[in-house]
């Protein structure tokens, strides 16, 4: 079985749900306390054991890379203005992976960003990483990718990421009917759908940006065709795929925050600044003293 070595973001949207931020930014260069929403993710596949990333860009988004490139003109200011902890930090980002840029010329949806990528990826299994979907683990469990690779490599199928949510939730996620396989939080895929209306769904299991997909997704999205909003959408690829081949799903351990809309984007901004190693304690402290009445 070939180890899986590559990881695909698909970074491409226009960032609608957070305009007039995103009029002249990338969504995805938005900071969660001091990290881009993306580079969360982007450590988590280098944590995994990944070696080579693919960012599925589009037009306006060439600050993605100039943040995972050297600067050489910032780390010679921070060396001579003696600030040797910063120029870790600094250095740590262009150090992280071995990354290449593809563009999507035209935003037609999940499916088609990791089609778009295909030359990069080659024959090989490879992840997909949403960026908007940050995962935190508790001490000593691997990285949520890492979960989902390993499952892979005992059976060697196409594998998503599910948590459960209020069904009166499920019209905003690909929802999967699915029977438990034996071992914990793993789940054989028998059917899914793409946003089902609450109380339409085949179960509360939820897909979430994380996935280990076989190169045989390609060809199947390319049958697929455009689907709902006149997209290529990932989760009708699998559908489709998994009329020929075994889809498992991972009830990870860990939490996710969803940093794809503003509500969600605060709601991990706290979180994250409460578990800052330098910022927590004092950050802890100030919410604690809030008087939340007057709001």
């Amino acid at each position: 079985m070939a180890r899986i070595r590559r990881a695909v973001f698909p970074a491409a949207g226009l960032g609608t749900r957070f305009l007039p931020a995103t009029k002249a930014q990338a969504k995805e260069m938005l900071p969660l306390v001091d990290k881009p929403i993306l580079q969360y993710a982007v450590e988590e596949a280098v944590a995994s054991g990944l070696e080579s990333l693919v960012i599925v860009t589009s037009r306006g988004k060439g600050a993605i890379e100039d943040h995972f490139d050297v600067s050489w003109e910032l780390e010679k200011n921070l060396e001579e203005r003696g600030k040797p902890e910063l120029l870790r930090a600094v250095r740590a980002v262009s150090d992280l992976a071995r990354i290449a840029y593809i563009r999507q010329g035209e935003a037609l949806g999940l499916g088609h960003a990791v089609l778009t990528a295909r030359d990069l990826v080659g024959g090989e299994p490879f992840a997909v990483l949403l960026g908007d979907d940050v995962i935190i683990m508790d001490a000593g469990d691997p990285p949520c990718t890492r979960q989902l690779m390993d499952i892979h490599e005992r059976h060697g199928a196409a594998v998503v990421a599910v948590m459960e949510v209020p069904e009166e939730e499920t019209g905003r996620y690909g929802i999967v009917r699915a029977r438990p396989l034996g071992e914990e939080g793993v789940f054989e895929v028998e059917d899914m759908v793409e946003k089902p209306a609450p109380g339409q769904a085949p179960s509360r299991l939820a897909i979430i940006g994380r996935y280990i997909l076989p190169p045989s997704i390609f060809p199947a999205l390319e049958e697929t065709g455009r689907g709902s909003g006149g997209e290529i959408q990932l989760t009708d690829g699998l559908r489709h795929l998994l009329g020929r081949e075994r889809v498992l799903a991972c009830r990870f351990r860990g939490r996710r925050l969803d940093a794809g809309d503003k509500l969600g984007f605060l709601q991990a901004t706290v979180e994250l600044a409460l578990r800052h190693g330098e910022l927590g304690s004092a950050f802890g402290a100030w919410l604690r003293s809030l008087d939340l009445e007057g709001y």
